[in-house]
């Protein structure tokens, strides 16, 4: 959790439920709102004007959404949308500003984990000009593994799905698929029960 829920809870804040494809904000509007995920994942995204979808992210339990848009009254750039079932702790953005103000140590705290996802998006749209599809997940899967703390070969659970994963870096799930299979023949990554380890 980038913040303690029992202190936002304690500081007025509710807990909210959101059924998967269920909006907890809109592009367009402007942030009233504090929200961190209890459980659950939430897919950052835009719609472009040819119906296809950009996918931004896809934050999940512990981490908080739209946080920078507390600190200005720009608008939302982007939907959050609930692809799972999410609880997601909602606290009033005045409220959420006087807890960092009185406690600066959390500020500091919120600020490291925008500056650790605006990297992500960094790293993210460096993909855009490889393009060789295994470099691509190969890198994603390095980013992820050093990000959580993973040490060794195999020990890291990518915490994504095929499809998330082709979200992530443009590709098409079955390549994705494709690609992910033959790092497994290459050693990699390691296979079990569908899920990969890196």
């Amino acid at each position: 959790m980038i913040i303690c829920e029992h202190l936002l809870l304690s500081q007025g804040a509710k807990l909210c439920s959101y059924d998967p494809e269920e909006y907890i904000f809109n592009e367009g509007t402007v942030a009233k709102n504090y929200f961190q995920i209890r459980c659950g994942t939430v897919k950052l995204n835009n719609y472009l004007e040819d119906g296809k979808e950009f996918i931004h992210g896809f934050p999940y339990e512990g981490h908080c959404i739209g946080e920078s848009y507390v600190f200005t009254e720009n608008k939302y750039a982007v939907n959050a949308v609930a692809l799972t079932n999410c609880e997601i702790i909602v606290l009033d953005k005045n409220k959420f500003l006087q807890i960092l103000l009185k406690e600066p140590e959390l500020f500091l705290k919120v600020n490291k984990y925008t500056a650790d996802r605006l990297h992500f998006r960094y790293i993210i749209s460096g993909f855009l000009s490889i393009s060789d599809p295994l470099v691509k997940i190969e890198k994603l899967f390095s980013y992820l593994r050093k990000y959580f703390g993973g040490q060794s070969k195999h020990s890291f659970l990518i915490p994504y799905t095929r499809q998330q994963i082709a979200a992530l870096t443009g590709l098409r799930v079955e390549t994705v698929i494709r690609v992910v299979k033959k790092m497994e023949i290459q050693g990699v990554v390691k296979i079990d029960n569908a899920k990969v380890y890196f």
